[in-house]
């Protein structure tokens, strides 16, 4: 059984369309990111599975339970990118709070308080108003509230914006305890270098549909990009006007600097292919490297340029 899995979940405000039809399958146990420019339904998309909003057509499930429902809804954690906490409260009260929701037994609750508040870096300040905190202090307490109920499945939309690298790095501990745990994380963040990180499949989404999905690990053993082109520098000595001339049978956009030479190559094949042609020419080849696609560069190759995160 997937965590999530959505057929061509729709939503429209009036005439216009936020979420076009999205058809996704999230496999229990993993950390999922959720990648798209501003406006490409997100947000909206997290809203309706968690049963905020109500899809205009389609279909979905949530740990088997149609989105929505109070079993859906059960077994799920949530923390907002823009949340509205009872500021008035300290962090005690502001857990116990949502642990009575929950309906957790007091025992239960005040021994996964006491855990959650260490966890998250904020056991000193339990007895402090949340008005005094700051805005990195919400977003822990806020996922600390998001954790209280054990779920199988947390939606983190933008969990580390707010927050410094020692409360990026909290987060990601976190995340690695939950995916430890056999817990499903959502995650929907900016930062793709915490997302490179932290996660084991992504989705790129566009105009409220999926572009494409892939695993992190297909993109760190791969050099190149979606359309099959990467960069390749080279350095080796003895290298002459006509033998870099002859480099352009196997690539483009070739650019000379002493003895580090960079061009454009569209296949692995063309790699060893590089190698034999600069020995049988003569040169001395000290290193060949291709550079490998960062999850951003693959962001802009899928989804363009056109708005960011």
């Amino acid at each position: 059984m997937n965590a999530i899995e959505t057929t061509i979940l729709r939503k429209e405000f009036g005439s216009r369309v936020a979420v076009k039809g999205l058809t996704l399958q999230v496999q229990q146990g993993e950390v999922f990111g959720f990648l798209g420019p501003n406006g490409a339904g997100k947000t909206t998309f997290i809203k309706m599975l968690l049963g905020l909003i109500r899809p205009t057509s389609g279909q979905g499930l949530l740990l088997g339970a149609t989105v929505g429902s109070v079993a859906a809804r059960a077994k799920a954690g949530f923390l907002p990118e823009h949340f509205r906490f009872h500021d008035w409260l300290t962090a005690d009260e502001f857990l116990s709070f949502h642990g009575q929701l929950y309906g957790l037994s007091s025992s239960d609750l005040k021994q996964r308080s006491a855990n959650l508040l260490e966890k998250v870096g904020l056991s000193e300040y339990r007895h402090q108003q949340l008005r005094t905190f700051s805005k990195g202090m919400l977003q822990r307490i806020g996922l600390a509230q998001a954790l209280l109920n054990r779920p199988s499945l947390v939606f983190l939309d933008e969990p580390t914006s707010g927050l410094d690298p020692v409360g990026r790095r909290l987060v990601r501990d976190v995340i690695r305890d939950l995916r430890a745990d056999g817990a499903t994380v959502f995650l929907n963040s900016h930062l793709l270098s915490e997302v490179e990180i932290t996660c084991d499949r992504v989705a790129f989404i566009k105009h409220g549909e999926v572009l494409r999905t892939t695993t992190l690990q297909a993109l760190s053993s791969t050099p190149l990009g979606i359309d099959g082109e990467t960069a390749v520098t080279l350095r080796a000595a003895g290298l002459t006007p006509l033998l870099i001339a002859g480099l352009e049978n196997f690539g483009r956009d070739v650019h000379v600097d002493g003895e580090r030479v960079t061009l454009t190559v569209t296949a692995e094949s063309a790699l060893p292919q590089i190698a034999r042609y600069l020995v049988s020419q003569g040169a001395e080849l000290f290193a060949l490297t291709p550079q490998r696609v960062s999850l951003e560069d693959l962001f802009i190759q899928i989804v363009g340029t056109d708005g960011g995160l």
